[in-house]
């Protein structure tokens, strides 16, 4: 027979294991992410550290001065240049890379694994160095490329207009290969009698594709778009290392504007509205994709 004690011990031990993983989360999350809100409220600058109580409440005023600075709207437009014309593409591109390494004719699958996914891994600032030089607009070996077939070379990272698309082209590089780990997963889940039916009714490859393979790959889709979306909102190490946010402000990102006001000018306050105003862009259009996603279902 079970005491009272017994069984009061199995009520609360659920709660016991997973104590310190809440503690943690309350410790290094919660609190910090409380912290920055309140803080988005006041006017916390490098005054501030030394001593909280020169942090005065201001209220809406940083988020009513964001609103209205030029800057932020220019980094809100280059977000979303980058998020919905780079998200898409590093989707495709990962989707392909999968359906190619997936193939059956394919050898060495492993090693196509391996070669897709090292840039995923590999630091950024190793692969900015090497970009840098690919873009460089003397000695580049893509303006090389070009001067083989006739075409003169471009300032890639100097120009306002084409800046933001090499950077987008470091981006898809850089990181297309986690998404194609996890299509490849949903890709060998698929079940083959599938396409031994289609075949005898006669389906042709881009049938098979657009009729089974994509369907199948739904749930796996709306994964990877929230992941990449909200991943290529936070864009921050490809301008910062790469262009510093030139030319003229034509890769600025909201993320870049973010440690811009808090790590050198030390508007902290400031800087945690930028957040909160990133947040909640991410959380509108989260919301959005997935509902899309929800009716095309």
């Amino acid at each position: 027979m079970k005491s009272k004690f017994d069984s009061g011990s199995s009520f609360y031990a659920p709660y016991i294991f997973i104590a310190p993983s809440i503690i943690l989360l309350l410790i290094f999350f919660f609190i910090p992410v409380l912290s920055a809100l309140v803080m988005s409220f006041t006017d916390f600058d490098i005054y501030s550290l030394g001593d909280f109580s020169k942090a005065r409440f201001i209220g809406f005023e940083n988020y009513m001065t964001l609103l209205s600075d030029p800057i932020f709207w220019q980094s809100f437009r280059n977000t979303i240049y980058f998020v919905f014309l780079g998200g898409p593409l590093s989707i495709a591109v990962s989707l392909i890379a999968a359906l190619a390494v997936n193939s059956k004719v394919v050898w060495m699958k492993p090693l196509f694994r391996l070669g897709f996914f090292l840039p995923v891994v590999t630091s950024l600032v190793a692969v900015a160095v090497v970009w840098r030089y690919v873009y460089h607009p003397k000695f580049g070996l893509l303006n090389y490329l070009l001067s083989m077939v006739g075409i003169g070379g471009q300032d890639w990272l100097g120009d306002p207009l084409l800046a933001m698309p090499a950077l987008i082209v470091l981006a898809i590089w850089k990181n297309f290969g986690y998404n194609m780990i996890i299509f490849l997963a949903g890709l060998q889940i698929i079940p083959e009698h599938l396409y031994e039916a289609s075949k005898i009714d006669g389906a042709t490859k881009w049938q098979q594709f657009t009729n089974i393979t994509l369907p199948q790959l739904a749930p796996t889709t709306l994964f990877v778009s929230v992941v990449t979306l909200i991943g290529y909102f936070q864009f921050f190490a490809e301008p910062y290392i790469m262009t510093n946010g030139g030319p003229l402000n034509s890769t600025i990102s909201i993320v870049l504007m973010m440690y811009r006001e808090g790590f050198r000018f030390w508007k902290m306050g400031y800087a945690a509205s930028v957040a909160f105003m990133l947040f909640l862009i991410i959380i509108i259009m989260t919301f959005i994709q997935i509902r899309l996603q929800k009716e095309k279902a």
